[in-house]
């Protein structure tokens, strides 16, 4: 599929697909939109996330509660919500397992103009950025001493998780271009695979969407959206 670069309204580069009329992140702010749905509403709403931090490479729980996030991204895209949460846990250091899918991977000539780096003033990690897309697949990748990175090149239809993670980024195409990523049988998938009290945060908040989540178990919220939208959706696997 051809994708071409373009400046959403903060400034941020996203992509336009043609063939499918679609942007890989909301036009009214690529950062905005991720800091907003996957940050904001998805790390900062763990109950530990802001209480304990780690030593570099202690990969279990610390003495004093957790010391360990795992996230599960459905598109890794462009990288920007990888680095936006690397960016963040630095901030209080916490051990993230990033496992990322992606069948699509991007050509390094388009990750090569991606301007997130300077416009997070974030030139330290400019490394970090580059090796998010540069890393082999299948394999975990310590990134730093606190962010590990799995990539895995294929869908979500056919790998098979089980009770792995504490958040999922759900960043798939949205219901009109990509309705097979919407159904009862992805939400099942990914109800199996979200931990007891984990959940899934995504930027759509459809009808549809939220009876589905309902369905297969989860209790979804339906929260304020990033700039330009309404609304988005946090769905929770309850204890019972």
């Amino acid at each position: 599929m051809e994708s071409i670069l373009i400046k959403t309204s903060d400034g941020s580069h996203s992509l336009y697909v043609k063939e499918l009329d679609e942007h890989y992140h909301s036009i009214h702010g690529a950062i905005q939109e991720g800091k907003h749905v996957f940050i904001e509403m998805g790390v900062k709403a763990l109950p530990f996330a802001n209480k304990t931090s780690a030593p570099p490479l202690l990969l279990e729980k610390g003495e004093g509660g957790f010391s360990s996030i795992n996230i599960l991204e459905i598109g890794l895209g462009t990288g920007l919500n990888a680095l936006l949460t690397h960016l963040e846990i630095l901030k209080n250091p916490i051990h993230i397992y990033y496992t990322a899918l992606e069948a699509f991977p991007l050509n390094a000539e388009i990750i090569n103009q991606l301007n997130y780096i300077e416009l997070l003033d974030a030139k330290p990690h400019r490394a970090f950025f580059d090796h998010i897309h540069s890393c082999e697949w299948g394999k975990d990748i310590p990134l730093s001493p606190y962010f590990v990175l799995h990539k895995i090149k294929n869908t979500l239809q056919v790998v098979k998780f089980e009770n792995q993670f504490d958040i999922i980024y759900f960043d798939a195409f949205g219901p009109r271009v990509q309705p097979e990523m919407w159904t009862e049988e992805i939400f099942t998938k990914i109800y199996a695979a979200t931990k007891s009290d984990g959940f899934l945060v995504t930027y759509c908040a459809k009808g549809e969407v939220k009876r589905t989540l309902r369905k297969v178990g989860f209790t979804v919220e339906t929260l304020q959206g990033p700039p330009g939208k309404r609304e988005m959706v946090r769905a929770r696997k309850n204890n019972s």
